[in-house]
């Protein structure tokens, strides 16, 4: 299915917004709750699925379900549609502070694999599905979990990684990236898991037993801040806070409402 041309803009610097822009007719498709505001003449509907394969099946349709499930995102999408005259906009909002990044998906091969929370939004008629790792040690040590996201079409896909962003153009090269900070890459990368270093390095160097490697020719997308890094953080910040203490958020929050 031949994706629909959407045009946007990209707005903000560390909570940023998309503004996708929908000629007649056009859809863009999103993860539910993605949508920040839109205006008169937009029309949405909450569906199972990406749409991209029309008259797919009861069967194809319940194994798509699936597999939204193993990825931990909402069994619906949210499909937008431009049912006024004239170019509409509806606009997307990033979860948590980092980049939106636009990609083009004729330009890298039709084809985009990434991690499972990075998507936003896509223009309809683009495919998402999962990618699994065919390697086993990259299955059970990668750290960001065992399934990925596959992005398909031939039209613009918006994703959002953690933090600031690097862009790498590998030709043949390796890069060993620590597995939470990988955002996307094109399919003619390979990725795998290897360990770390020697004992002491892994045990006591704070950077995790495994390492990702990541081989080929294509581009890699990098995220200085994961979400499960900025999560842990934060954890780690209640729990030596204690729940009262001076300082801690619980106390904080106490300060601010007052005790009840």
């Amino acid at each position: 299915m031949e994706s629909h041309e959407v045009d946007y803009e990209i707005f903000g610097d560390d909570m940023q917004i998309v503004e996708v822009e929908l000629d007649p007719n056009e859809v863009v498709i999103a993860e539910a709750g993605a949508m920040n505001y839109m205006e008169d003449g937009i029309t949405f509907e909450a569906k199972m699925g990406d749409g991209s394969k029309a008259n797919s099946g009861v069967l194809n349709a319940i194994f798509d379900i699936g597999k939204r499930v193993l990825t931990g995102e909402s069994i619906f999408m949210t499909h937008f549609e431009n049912a006024g005259s004239g170019k509409k906009r509806v606009a997307f909002a990033a979860p948590y502070p980092g980049k939106i990044i636009a990609v083009d998906l004729s330009s890298v091969g039709g084809e985009l694999i990434c991690q499972k929370d990075a998507f936003l939004c896509a223009a309809h008629g683009t495919n998402l599905d999962i990618a699994f790792h065919k390697k086993l040690g990259a299955g059970f040590f990668g750290g960001e979990g065992f399934i990925l996201q596959r992005l398909r079409g031939d039209g613009k896909a918006f994703i959002h990684v953690g933090g600031t962003v690097i862009k790498r153009e590998l030709n043949g090269e390796t890069l060993r990236v620590d597995t939470g900070c990988i955002a996307a890459f094109t399919s003619g990368i390979d990725y795998d898991i290897e360990m770390a270093g020697g004992l002491k390095s892994m045990v006591f160097g704070g950077e995790g037993l495994f390492l990702a490697t990541l081989q080929g020719t294509g581009t890699v997308y990098l995220q200085s801040l994961p979400f499960s890094r900025l999560a842990n953080r934060i954890i780690q910040s209640v729990k030596l806070g204690g729940s009262k203490g001076e300082g801690s958020v619980l106390g904080k929050a106490g300060d601010l409402f007052g005790d009840r």
